[in-house]
């Protein structure tokens, strides 16, 4: 007959023994599968994904309702901006319309969106802004438009403007560098032909 003691006398020692066993099972089967490494220097970048935004901005022109404008970013080290991302959505509801958006890896590392929509600036804003804000905290003016900045502690901000024909949002984690230059590179940018 083998000894075992009553449960009242278990103490953490003996959790840890009994634990110990299946983390290390757990640690074999991640390695089998290749899905965890170790690295004595940190996290590394991974690769960003490819995406095409000259080709998807192009399509989104023909498709779409509203004017699209493809940004002339820097795309050459060290200062390139890296399309990572698109999609398309539908803004419901009171001035809601149909939006494009690009996200965009800044040479930071940071992550940057590009949306335009032909749904007003007051349903960009309570979609996308901090806590869906419908008052800007302030402006800014960058390539000849002037935007409206929504901001909060704690929250990536969000920029939005008029260009009359199609409303623009750009909102991300990057820095103020990273917000002037999509800005002023959309503020520039002439829309994509539409037929």
């Amino acid at each position: 007959m083998s000894y075992q003691k009553p449960r009242s006398q278990n103490d953490y020692k003996d959790l840890i023994w009994s634990l110990a066993p299946l983390v290390l099972i757990c640690l074999v089967i991640a390695g089998i599968a290749s899905q965890c490494s170790f690295s004595t220097g940190g996290p590394k970048q991974g690769k960003i994904p490819d995406f095409n935004a000259k080709a998807a901005l192009t399509d989104d022109a023909h498709l779409m309702s509203f004017p699209i404008r493809l940004p002339a970013l820097p795309d050459t080290d060290p200062n390139k901006w890296t399309p990572n991302s698109g999609s398309h959505d539908t803004i419901t509801g009171n001035g809601g319309g149909d939006t494009s958006t690009v996200g965009y890896i800044t040479p930071e590392g940071t992550y940057m969106q590009l949306t335009q929509s032909n749904a007003t600036v007051e349903a960009l804003a309570k979609k996308y802004a901090p806590s869906h804000s419908s008052t800007a905290t302030g402006t800014q003016q960058h390539g000849g438009h002037m935007w409206s900045i929504y901001a909060e502690q704690g929250a990536e901000p969000a920029w939005i403007t008029d260009f009359g024909d199609v409303r623009v949002l750009i909102k991300g984690a990057g820095n103020g560098a990273a917000f002037d230059t999509l800005a002023t590179a959309v503020g520039q940018a002439q829309p994509l032909p539409r037929d």
